[in-house]
């Protein structure tokens, strides 16, 4: 079967040491693609927590991995690196970054590898070399005219260029999912896809419903794509950038207002081209230690920054679908429990699949869950104070709560309503519910800086107890930032949370991982896998409870949306809970 239509992409130019030029055309318009590396060698510089052993990486070749090269420094092979060209030890390396949130060298190999990600091994001289969703194709693996329920379906895919010849390296992006749209069943499971290296893949399917199923396999981006957005993620993160307002009385007394331009001060990652000396107004939180830079106003002082606004981004293109294989799934002849019967608890593992939609309703394979009605969700929150904090899509959690209590009463704070702070309360059964905006960087309508909260500086402010429930994510506005960023950015988080758990262990902490629903070089879907393992990788230990909406918002058979539709929010808001209620 052949996979989906073409993917389309738009890249701007970026100058590098050595550039192969090829037209890309969409529809009418034609664009000049620069493919930034050239065999086994690589242009772009290696990532910021790699700078300390920059030599070595630089020199090993593309298929070795980042998490290779670091464990190639703390084996017996460290002599490869002289004093000079590296710290004297692994443990210097931890501790310039790592050692303040409480990361071994180990587990931050274990996030290189979780990272890791293949890339072509040969030299990119013409756009036909990259992969064709219209030449590629999927297999069922030893395909049966029927399964039964609780069976496994293993599935190949084949990659091909647009000359169609075979791909003998990996790192395409493909996602999979088995589904049927139709009634009575309306049902759909995610499938992981594996890379093996080679130009093919494997994904493999639980059949956890009984009727018709089909395989969808899609080709989101190429390898050759990938290296791509990797470079303009590292180095061209400023492609996003953000309107800074600063009001205040002129020389004469007369009000003035300013706009400039403003981002993430980032050092060795191209975050900085706004200038350096006096060129800016740099806003250092004391407690993240984070900076946000913005162009000097040509009159007004640094201290009138009032406002915040996304300012401006590139043109986003559309991927889309197509189905077609029918499987037959039957009942089983041994009786069989679809589901997890276990009580929620923290810390609970998230498998693949982490459960299956059937009419609709998710069932999950994590932990027991209930669908919640308006009495029973009133009755979970009840004597609850819970704070949200996120993006758009952790807003549209708070949104449904209003409508599923109608005894909840959303109060007016006067702010701007995409970024909050947004309350709502109900008297009578002493429920609060909070939603702020995770803070810079945040692409949103003009906004009061004052009210841009960093997450962990909300955590370290909370008391904590039983009658607390914290809910935050991360993703959308950050996916165009380096890695490191957000690393940091999520380990400021974490520990924030332990501390928390600390002084109140029996406070609920959740974690609603990265949407789908990104396709295009600005918020791709690839970008997001990449912050979600992140995610994931960060809290693992943590005693948290991690709720999978990656799995829930690939695998149901609408088409994707970075804001799902009221059935999954649905569906979600019954696992959020029975994280709070498990009984």
């Amino acid at each position: 079967m052949k996979l989906d239509s073409p993917e389309q992409h738009f890249h701007r130019e970026k100058p590098c040491l050595k550039l192969i030029f090829t037209g890309l055309c969409l529809g009418l318009v034609c664009f000049l693609v620069i493919w930034s590396y050239m065999g086994s060698e690589r242009s772009k510089q290696p990532p910021h927590l790699f700078q300390h052993f920059a030599k070595l990486y630089s020199s090993t070749n593309s298929s070795t991995s980042p998490a290779d090269v670091l464990l190639k420094i703390s084996s017996e092979d460290s002599e490869l690196l002289t004093t000079s060209e590296s710290l004297t030890s692994s443990e210097s390396l931890t501790s310039s970054f790592y050692s303040e949130f409480g990361i071994s060298l180990e587990s931050y190999s274990n996030l290189q590898q979780t990272l890791y990600w293949a890339g072509p091994d040969r030299s990119i001289t013409d756009v036909s070399m990259r992969t064709s969703p219209a030449y590629s194709t999927f297999i069922i693996q030893n395909l049966k005219d029927s399964y039964q329920i609780g069976e496994e379906l293993f599935v190949t895919i084949h990659a091909r260029d647009f000359n169609n010849k075979p791909k003998s390296y990996g790192g395409d992006f493909f996602q999979a999912k088995l589904f049927s749209s139709k009634s009575p069943n309306k049902a759909s499971v995610f499938g992981e896809v594996v890379d093996l290296l080679n130009g093919s893949y494997s994904v493999r399917f639980l059949l956890p419903w009984v009727g018709q199923a089909q395989v969808a396999v899609r080709l989101i981006h190429s390898s050759e794509a990938v290296q791509v957005l990797k470079l303009h993620r590292d180095t061209d993160s400023d492609r996003v950038f953000f309107n800074g307002y600063f009001e205040g009385l002129g020389p004469n007394g007369a009000r003035l207002r300013e706009t400039v331009k403003c981002n993430v001060k980032w050092d060795k990652n191209g975050l900085e081209r706004m200038g350096t000396g006096d060129c800016c107004c740099d806003y250092k939180d004391s407690r993240t230690e984070e900076t946000w830079r913005c162009q000097r106003p040509q009159t007004l002082p640094c201290s009138a920054h009032v406002y915040h606004s996304m300012g401006g981004k590139e043109i986003n293109q559309g991927i889309n679908t197509r189905d077609e294989t029918i499987i037959m799934i039957a009942p089983s002849k041994q009786k069989r429990s679809i589901g997890e019967s276990k009580k929620c608890h923290p810390g609970v593992h998230s498998p693949v699949p982490a459960g299956f939609y059937l009419d609709d309703v998710w069932t999950s394979f994590v932990c027991r869950t209930r669908s919640f009605t308006t009495q029973t969700t009133t009755q979970c929150l009840k004597d609850k104070s819970i704070y949200m904090m996120g993006d758009s899509t952790m807003r549209q959690w708070f949104e449904f709560l209003l409508k599923a209590v109608p005894t909840l009463k959303q109060m007016n704070p006067h702010v701007e309503y995409q970024a909050g702070p947004l309350l709502a309360v109900d008297v009578e059964n002493n429920i609060d519910l909070h939603w702020r905006a995770h803070g810079l960087p945040l692409r949103c309508r003009k906004t009061e800086v004052s009210n841009l909260h960093y997450v962990s500086n909300e955590i370290d402010d909370l008391t904590g107890g039983p009658h607390t429930v914290i809910v935050f994510n991360l993703g959308p506005h950050f996916t165009t930032y380096p890695l490191d960023f957000f690393t940091h950015r999520v380990l400021r988080i974490r520990k924030a949370v332990q501390d928390l758990l600390q002084r109140a262990p029996d406070t609920t902490v959740i974690i609603k991982t990265v949407n789908t629903g990104y396709k295009d070089v600005f918020g791709s879907d690839w970008y997001s896998l990449q912050l979600d393992r992140i995610l994931r990788w960060a809290f693992q230990d943590v005693g948290v409870y991690i709720l999978d909406v990656w799995q829930m918002t690939a695998c149901h058979y609408n088409k994707e949306d970075i804001h799902p539709g009221p059935v999954i929010i649905k569906n979600e808001m019954d696992i959020f809970l029975s994280f709070i209620c498990p009984e």
